[in-house]
């Protein structure tokens, strides 16, 4: 049986799962990722969980299509509340939103608390997830870009342990430094210096009094963007 090849944002995510992880996928949807995972080899088996029954009754026929449904264990519920800590020391959440991941970890404490590996690829509000995990005990050890089509995705690994606050700016394009490999990473930030700009503009035209303060963050960030775009173009000299 020919074996399907991941979309370009799910191999950025499959990429970072080690060899034999306890998986559990949340929102899994069609369990692409963990029946690939499996029959490449990866990993044994998988938790594999989502909210409503009709994404989890196709991964349950992606499953039996590739004769792997009894390496799954398919779970009808919100995020994690559904998985138990001795079953997962890999989580991975991907097509959802940045306060919405945010949301399922803080349901889910145990993922805090030991060594669970986390790999999340939120499809929006990266800066609110980012900032949410510096303030709240997680380390993010890797940012991972990829593109698909004209959609640029950020995958980030991360585990327990506090890092280092983050800049205004950095919670919005994540930390960089020499020698970082990031192909897209210029990308990136010129798209992130465009959208702080736009905003901006927006916010500067607003008569609201509660907008000053909002003019004030975002021309920080606009400013620390810039900043890192012209930090990391001399660094690619």
């Amino acid at each position: 049986m020919r074996i399907y090849e991941l979309s370009p944002r799910l191999q950025s995510v499959a990429d970072l799962v080690p060899e034999g992880a306890r998986l559990a996928d949340v929102g899994t949807d069609h369990a692409y990722l963990p029946v690939w995972l499996i029959l490449q080899g990866m990993i044994d088996g998988a938790v594999v969980s989502d909210l409503r029954q009709g994404p989890l009754d196709r991964a349950r026929q992606n499953a039996a299509h590739y004769e792997v449904s009894d390496k799954l264990s398919f779970r009808l519920c919100d995020g994690l509340r559904g998985v138990q800590p001795h079953e997962a020391d890999t989580v991975t959440i991907a097509g959802m939103g940045g306060e919405t991941i945010a949301n399922i970890l803080s349901e889910s404490p145990w993922v805090g608390l030991g060594s669970c590996r986390l790999i999340l690829q939120p499809m929006t509000a990266q800066e609110f997830l980012r900032c949410w995990l510096s303030r709240h005990g997680y380390t993010i050890e890797r940012e991972v870009l990829t593109q698909e089509g004209r959609t640029l995705y950020c995958t980030f690994l991360v585990r327990a342990g506090q890092m280092p606050p983050l800049s205004p700016a950095e919670c919005w394009a994540g930390r960089q430094y020499p020698g970082m490999d990031a192909p897209l990473r210029s990308l990136y930030l010129e798209r992130l210096v465009h959208r702080a700009d736009r905003a901006l503009d927006g916010i500067r035209r607003s008569t609201k009094p509660e907008d000053m303060s909002r003019a004030a963050d975002l021309e920080r960030v606009a400013a620390g963007l810039s900043a890192m775009k012209k930090e990391w173009e001399a660094w690619q000299r």
